[in-house]
């Protein structure tokens, strides 16, 4: 899985251990990157989306948690319907 050659790239220095420099490498190997700046962005990428995925789920957790039974009424009705996969965002 090759970055695409247009993408704007910054050059950076960094110092890793020993670990960290072979896991790296695992990576590359296993994904078939290119380069290990390649594998660090696909590691860091897979990291910031684990972030973000976390946060919607805290967000929804926390709709939930505070929301009224009025508002849960609402939501359990849309789901009827639209459907449970539709409203949930779930993906076949």
């Amino acid at each position: 899985m090759t970055m695409q050659a247009t993408e704007r790239k910054i050059k950076r220095s960094f110092t890793l251990s020993p670990e960290a420099v072979a896991y790296v490498g695992e990576t590359r190997r296993k994904r078939g990157a290119g380069s290990d700046s390649e594998a660090i962005d696909l590691l860091l990428r897979e990291a910031m989306n684990e972030a973000r995925q976390q946060e919607i789920e805290a967000a929804c957790r926390e709709f939930y948690d505070t929301a009224s039974q009025d508002q849960l009424a609402e939501q359990r009705e849309w789901e009827k319907v639209v459907g449970a996969k539709v409203f949930l965002g779930v993906r076949d």
